[in-house]
């Protein structure tokens, strides 16, 4: 039996995917829940959660709505602990994507985030946009 690829999202693919549920990141979001195990930290839930809390979003989707994307999110993922610390990427913001990547020995992040994907592959791990991830195309 092969164990599940391991999966991390950045914040913009999370959103994408409640605001725009037909969009290609919502795609790779449904992909990964029905094919892999979806990682997460304390530090990305929560950056989810404020971001989602922000006013701009009322006129898209009710506070309810997305706290309970939140609370749903929150149960399917696994929860990855606070380990090794990263500081590599230039947007010293996204560090903590690459953090929950190491620390939960993930294959694969998936990001539109050019900081992100200027470092492919990051330690053995893929940085992929979710286009290639939802067409399973190797990165170029």
């Amino acid at each position: 039996m092969t164990s599940k690829p391991r999966v991390v999202f950045d914040t913009n693919a999370l959103v994408s995917r409640l605001l725009l549920p037909n969009s290609v990141p919502a795609c790779a979001v449904h992909k990964a829940i029905g094919e892999a195990d979806i990682l997460m930290s304390d530090a990305t839930l929560s950056e989810l959660a404020e971001v989602l809390s922000r006013e701009k979003f009322d006129v898209y989707v009710s506070v309810e709505d997305r706290q309970t994307f939140i609370r749903l999110l929150g149960r399917i993922v696994e929860m990855i602990p606070e380990g090794h610390i990263v500081h590599t990427c230039r947007d010293p913001r996204d560090d903590k994507f690459l953090e929950v990547a190491v620390n939960g020995e993930a294959d694969v992040i998936v990001t539109g985030d050019e900081d992100l994907l200027a470092l492919h592959p990051f330690r053995g791990i893929e940085i992929v946009t979710p286009n290639i991830y939802v067409e399973g195309k190797p990165d170029a």
